[in-house]
């Protein structure tokens, strides 16, 4: 389809000429996701039907206790210093933002009275700025009021380098002021077509001012509401035991009427995935598990108790290998992996390009993850209209032997390559999970055959994902040469998925290794694409710039994907949980039920 078609077909929508829905199966038609659809539509302002929700009961409560298991545990539950999964989901118990996405990637309001459009004079039409209308009678759980004043604490908060917050990116290039007591507006430095960041998501979760407004800055972490939140969700706080359990009760003053329908919540964590999934789907001891990065076979097995079901919900998240570009073995001012540093072994493109050959991607698909994960050659899976169509993987022994002779890495008598003295050893770490301790094996397997020594490091998931600064052992703080694991994609949208491999999202010991760029990787081309993409109104050559990105970090390469992964969790046969792969798992928490 031409451009000025797809413009043309965007006008008929905004103008009511066509159907929202036959705009997004004409989309379907030409290979693009549902999701990727309505983005399009937002970005060109047009306003969105709201979907109706599955949600059943007439009362508040009486539901009983609904059990979670999520196996990293929680270590924190302040959203602005979230830096795994496992956190946001705990902060998303007690914590909401002014909209989510749902499943079709469509926002929903939270706290939010509408969701902003063109119509409603939400948006601007130059794409330099949002107005938040924000939803009246929503309280805190201590009782005090929810409003304008909490979003503009939350920017003030959250933009001040001094917090170290993981959420600086999503407000530092914005300016957020109060209209009135109800109304808020975003207002951005240049034309930003991603306008659903600030306030929205994972990311767009609101803590209260008038228990925060004396941590800001350099005391940040020092706040007791770092591990008591008081929030304006489903449920109140009651107990916390960092990576282990979170406790709630029913908020009776929830400003959604009949929610929740559950009177306790307990988010268990710690144990593996196996576990977690035998807990739901045979036992029945658990209601949901989330991340159920188990093998495939084994899932079938358990399913045929009834008991419980697996679900695979399409999203963006890829399990991939990323190369420190930093020394992670030397300190430089003071710091390991410091971004001055270079890698003595990884900054040899040819090692990186030999370690892209010897993934075995098919292998990983075919003996591990089955219908839970499909190999890829992309960083960048989904939606559809951002998914490259050039980049193609192979796994070739001999050809990456080549390319490292080719290269001056020269087999010793003991099979180990060499150059310039330095052994062709590397530390390669991931998390202690089945699936990624047999994706680690399969991998060393063939770099031992072209002369790669792979020394595998596995570390238990609440400790590799935990955001203690204390800590050595982190994702983010990669003090090693290789690593793998996980990246959620919590919108649909490409934007702050792809700032990982920005220069200035460095993760370093001045921001607390908040930053997300943990590879330490720096490419002038990247930084500009990146750069362009934030302020291209045009959805057509915004997707462009986005491929051209997942093509330099991929080619490189940086990163090797490994498997693209639909959300995967396990769920009790009764259990109502409405899923999206845009947002955390527990977005829509206000909904959930179990069916009599």
């Amino acid at each position: 389809m031409q451009e000025q078609q797809l413009r043309t077909l965007i006008e008929d929508v905004r103008e009511g000429r066509l159907a929202r829905r036959a705009f997004v199966q004409r989309m379907l038609a030409l290979g693009l996701t549902a999701p990727m659809a309505g983005q399009m539509l937002m970005h060109a302002g047009v306003a969105q039907a709201q979907a109706p929700s599955g949600y059943k009961p007439t009362k508040r409560g009486g539901g009983g206790a609904l059990k979670l298991l999520w196996w990293q545990g929680a270590t924190l539950l302040n959203p602005h210093f979230a830096t795994g999964t496992k956190d946001q989901e705990g902060a998303r118990i007690f914590y909401e933002p002014l909209a989510a996405w749902n499943a079709d990637g469509d926002l929903v309001p939270i706290l939010a009275a509408e969701i902003p459009s063109v119509q409603n004079g939400g948006l601007s039409k130059d794409g330099m700025s949002v107005t938040w209308k924000l939803k009246r009678g929503a309280t805190w759980h201590d009782g005090k009021p929810f409003t304008a004043d909490d979003c503009v604490f939350n920017w003030e908060y959250a933009s001040n380098p001094d917090t170290a917050a993981v959420t600086v990116g999503t407000y530092k290039d914005c300016k957020v002021e109060k209209i009135d007591s109800h109304t808020v507006k975003v207002t951005f430095k240049k034309p930003t077509p991603f306008w659903a960041d600030p306030f929205v998501g994972t990311r767009g979760m609101l803590i209260p001012k008038h228990l925060f407004a004396d941590f800001i800055g350099a005391k940040s972490r020092d706040a007791p509401a770092n591990l008591k939140p008081v929030g304006t969700g489903p449920y109140k706080f009651v107990d916390f035991k960092p990576g282990d359990m979170v406790r709630g009760a029913i908020n009776t003053s929830y400003h959604f009427d009949n929610r929740p329908f559950f009177d306790t919540i307990e988010m268990k964590g710690g144990g593996d995935a196996v576990s977690a999934a035998r807990a739901v789907i045979q036992t029945g001891e658990f209601d949901y598990a989330w991340n159920m990065q188990v093998e495939d076979e084994i899932l079938k097995r358990l399913e045929a108790g009834g008991r419980g079901k697996v679900t695979i919900t399409p999203g963006g998240n890829i399990e991939f290998i990323v190369l420190n570009m930093a020394d992670p073995w030397t300190e430089v001012e003071g710091e390991r992996a410091h971004p001055k540093s270079r890698h003595p072994i990884l900054s040899d493109q040819a090692v990186r390009q030999a370690l892209n050959l010897l993934v075995d991607r098919g292998a990983v698909q075919e003996f591990i993850y089955g219908r839970t994960g499909v190999a890829t050659a992309n960083f960048l899976n989904n939606p559809e209209r951002f998914r490259s169509k050039t980049m193609k993987w192979e796994f070739n022994v001999d050809k990456a032997s080549a390319v490292l002779e080719a290269a001056g890495w020269k087999k010793g008598s003991d099979g180990i390559r060499e150059k310039g003295g330095k052994k062709l050893k590397l530390v390669f770490q991931t998390s202690i999970n089945a699936p990624r301790q047999k994706t680690q094996a399969i991998i060393k397997q063939a770099a031992q055959k072209a002369g790669v020594d792979l020394e595998l490091k596995a570390i238990t998931s609440s400790v590799y994902f935990s955001s203690d600064v204390g800590n050595p052992d982190t994702y983010t703080k990669f003090f090693c040469d290789v690593e793998m694991y996980t990246t959620t994609m919590t919108q649909p949208d490409a934007e702050l998925f792809m700032n990982q491999f920005v220069s200035w999202e460095f993760s370093t010991k001045e921001n607390k290794w908040q930053g997300r760029n943990i590879a330490r990787w720096k490419n002038d081309e990247y930084d500009k694409a990146f750069r362009a993409a934030e302020n291209e109104l045009d959805p057509v050559k915004r997707a462009a710039l986005f491929i051209r990105m997942n093509d330099l970090i991929c080619s490189d390469p940086v990163v090797i994907p490994v498997v693209y992964r639909p959300r995967v969790a396990a769920v009790a046969s009764k259990l109502y949980a409405p899923l999206s792969g845009w947002d955390n798992d527990l977005w829509n928490l206000k909904d959930w039920f179990r069916e009599a």
